[in-house]
């Protein structure tokens, strides 16, 4: 038998390398030092480590590809709006078991400052819960529940900054210089306007500029987000120590992965937007390593919605490459769909896909049609210029078509943060609204509902089949509308992301069930169908990459996923015209009949065309024989 002293050894000498590098890469001399000090960290988390959690980390150890498999399936909501505290949580698990759910994604439930907390990502105490939603005894209870049932907790670790009634800025307020250095505090103006020069602005209708006058503090504080979040000194080494401390502090609690929220934003270097910068995977990489050293079963998920160009860093390129996050959201997937939906053509999402790298075999994608969070339109000049169009009108036009202002919409979203100077308008919105149900059901017309309907199927297949964890965002299952009742919430009226963030409606969730014809129902049936065909489909383990086959029809999106027990091809008509589709884009890959898996029907692809529905999604394989 080997014992607990060994295994911290074999581990230590397997990743400690990863962890000196990773720490060397943002720290230089002090990393040694540093090195010694997290050693001492580790050897108490990891003999404190319960029974239960270190089955769990051989067993992930034995499954490395344990959220890569076809069968993990995400979901995403608020608890007290899903069902009402920790506990109500543990009460609903047959509704997420119902969905085949395996990942289950609390938004933020640490200890929250009070009042605005900017929707609890301004966290004033990392070691305990929201009160409103229980204590962190029962976070652990929850976490072990949902093991047993096969579902693992992820919650969110906010690394940027913390409230501004955490203890470490009362401690700063209060004069003690160590915790003043966890922040940047400025005397005057003078370097607060060398970094404005080129920062952007997160929120500039309700959080301008990017630094806050604390006359408790005497200084300029840097505040990223809004004036109650204080940006921390990650170019401090006890900085690191103290996340460290806390991850494994969280993964003793049993959190199986940690959403690593803002992490773009950690590194500031004067003349640069202070997002992406290289010091932030080094620190990436140097949390995963101790991770791995204590709590294997524990994986990392960056929160990095950046342009396509910056994101697959957060999986790992050249010395990082599959060192740091597990798994990333793609969020241009995210864009491109509502780009495609709005504008009936794939030609932007097929460049945006093939120019993106391919990721390390050993990391995953998040995929999602919708969030908790605005969307953005993160389409690349270069991206929009490869499909003939103009990047900056293009992003324009998604803005009032998705606001519903564009002529023919189908869309009922509200603008989230214009910024004149840039132009950028993003959208708030429910995936239903969105798609085109809340103006179904206001005009009373079943052609429309039937299209809505089956857009909503569209984009829940698509995130299922493009590979990696699929994303469920709560409500979305029976196609919840927007809630207009935050504008009676004082601290939420100002923020309109909360129409998106209603309250579970589960006598909806109940009628569905009992109704499959209505609306609610066909969505929700739809949506457990095809989970149950993902989940049976070898290729869509995630260490495989869907690709782009260039379409001849515009209005269709097609890609393959070319795994050793097949090739499944995926073909997604984004508009609501019939398309004949030409046989020979899959005929040369599956030849002549070919099994629609989301159907169960056989295909002859010897006619010249296929004839796809309005909307439909086809997934294709070989016949079996």
């Amino acid at each position: 038998m080997v014992d607990d002293d060994t295994t911290f050894r074999l581990r230590l000498d397997r990743y400690g390398p990863e962890l000196l590098a990773g720490l060397q890469g943002a720290y230089g001399d002090a990393a040694p030092a540093l090195f010694e000090r997290l050693t001492g960290l580790m050897r108490t988390a990891f003999a404190a480590r319960p029974g239960d959690l270190r089955v769990l980390d051989d067993a992930r150890l034995l499954t490395p590809d344990w959220l890569q498999k076809p069968d993990t399936i995400g979901y995403v909501c608020y608890a007290d709006r899903f069902a009402g505290s920790l506990a109500g949580v543990a009460e609903r698990i047959g509704h997420l078991k119902s969905l085949g759910v395996s990942y289950l994604h609390l938004m933020p439930l640490l200890k929250p400052r009070e009042g605005d907390s900017d929707g609890g990502y301004a966290v004033a105490d990392y070691r305990s819960v929201d009160p409103r939603l229980g204590t962190m005894d029962d976070l652990a209870d929850l976490a072990a529940t949902l093991r047993n049932d096969g579902i693992s907790l992820v919650i969110d670790l906010v690394l940027n900054h913390v409230a501004r009634e955490h203890e470490w800025a009362a401690r700063a307020r209060a004069g003690e210089q160590t915790y003043r250095d966890y922040f940047h505090i400025y005397p005057d103006r003078t370097e607060p306007d060398a970094f404005e020069r080129t920062l952007p602005e997160v929120f500039p209708d309700f959080a301008p500029g990017n630094f806050t006058w604390d006359d408790e503090v005497q200084g300029w504080v840097w505040t990223t987000f809004n004036s109650f979040q204080w940006d921390l000194n990650w170019a401090n080494p006890d900085v690191f120590a103290e996340f460290a401390d806390i991850v494994l502090f969280l993964a003793n609690q049993g959190v199986e992965v940690l959403r690593l929220d803002a992490i773009a934003f950690i590194w500031k270097e004067l003349g640069t937007d202070c997002q992406n910068e290289p010091p932030v995977h080094d620190l990436t990489q140097a949390l995963r390593a101790v991770l791995r050293i204590v709590a294997p079963g524990v994986a990392l998920k960056a929160e990095a919605i950046v342009g396509p160009q910056d994101l697959i860093a957060y999986l790992g390129q050249g010395e990082h490459y599959g060192k740091v996050s597990d798994l990333a959201y793609h969020n241009s997937v995210m864009v491109q769909l509502w780009g495609a939906l709005a504008s009936r053509h794939t030609r932007l999402f097929e460049v945006a896909l093939s120019n993106f790298p391919a990721k390390p075999p050993s990391t995953t994608w998040a995929t999602y049609a919708r969030c908790h969070d605005d969307i953005g339109w993160a389409i690349g000049d270069a991206d929009a210029r490869g499909a003939y169009l103009e990047g900056r009108s293009h992003r324009a036009f998604l803005s009032e078509f998705y606001a519903g202002d564009y002529p023919g919409s189908f869309a009922r979203g509200l603008v989230f943060q214009h910024n004149p100077v840039t132009g950028d308008r993003r959208i708030s919105g429910s995936l239903a609204s969105l798609a085109g149900l809340e103006a179904a059901i206001e005009h009373d017309d079943a052609g429309q509902l039937a299209d809505a309907i089956a857009r909503i199927n569209l984009l829940h297949t698509f995130v299922l089949g493009f590979g990696g964890v699929p994303l469920l965002y709560m409500g979305d299952e029976i196609g919840m509308l927007n809630d207009h009742s935050y504008l009676q919430d004082a601290d939420h009226a100002g923020d309109n992301r909360w129409v998106h963030r209603p309250r579970m409606d589960w006598a909806e969730v109940e009628a569905a069930g009992a109704n499959p014809a209505g609306p609610s129902g066909q969505v929700l049936a739809g949506l457990r169908h095809t989970v149950g065909v993902r989940r049976r489909l070898p290729q869509l383990h995630a260490a495989v990459e869907s690709r782009v086959l260039p379409s001849p029809d515009a209005r269709v999106l097609v890609l393959t996923r070319d795994h050793p027990e097949g090739t499944l091809i995926e073909v997604y008509n984004f508009s609501e015209d019939a398309v004949e589709l030409p046989s020979y884009v899959l005929h040369d890959r599956l030849g002549d009949v070919a099994t629609e898996q989301i159907s169960g029907y056989d295909y002859s692809l010897l006619p010249e065309t296929v004839r796809i529905r309005p909307y439909q999604p086809l997934w294709l394989t070989t016949r079996p024989w």
